[in-house]
């Protein structure tokens, strides 16, 4: 379940590097029983540490809520949501001891990083040039909203989140394809 968890928490910071990381911290500090962070992790259950992860959290909110500061936000978000998807992976999976640590981190890493690319490359300036901007800021919330929601079943219900990550996919390279008939149809025409 540990690693259902870790692949959920590290996806989630793909949309929001610091949703997850404080839904770590939260859980860990008043539910144990759920989360339990290894050293070096346990640091995050630190007061100082959860007031930072909030007011990164409120920063990361506002700026991506504003036109052209969300564009600024995303390149500099390309290095801090991979960062905190590997510091979620490792935090969460409590599989430092079984798995070596440098696998652990480049798996949230990859994972957070690969969501992180497809929303600021493809979803994105999609949604900017079909609705000229004024979908970027319910789609923020919506990712924000996502990410939330996504961190917490990671932890609470980690199946759940496998469920839906398997069948998001399938949606997606479902659609994938039809696209790519489609074409194929128009060309042949």
């Amino acid at each position: 379940m540990d690693i259902l968890s870790a692949f959920g928490l590290s996806a989630s910071a793909g949309l929001n590097a610091y949703i997850p990381l404080m839904v770590i911290a939260l859980i860990a500090k008043f539910f144990p029983n759920l989360l339990h962070l290894a050293e070096p992790w346990d640091v995050m259950t630190s007061w100082w540490i959860i007031g930072l992860l909030i007011v990164l959290s409120a920063v990361e909110f506002f700026a991506d809520k504003v036109p052209a500061v969300n564009h600024i936000n995303d390149i500099i978000q390309t290095v801090v949501r991979p960062v905190a998807g590997a510091i979620a992976f490792a935090a969460s999976a409590d599989v430092l001891t079984e798995v070596h640590p440098v696998l652990s981190l480049a798996a949230g890493l990859l994972v957070a990083g690969g969501v992180h690319a497809v929303k600021a490359a493809a979803v994105r300036p999609a949604i900017t040039a079909t609705t000229g901007g004024a979908g970027n800021v319910p789609v923020s919330i919506l990712e924000d909203v996502i990410s939330t929601v996504l961190s917490i079943l990671a932890v609470v219900i980690p199946v759940l989140v496998a469920v839906l990550a398997i069948v998001l996919t399938s949606l997606f390279v479902y659609w994938l394809y039809r696209r790519a008939e489609r074409r194929r149809e128009r060309q042949q025409v």
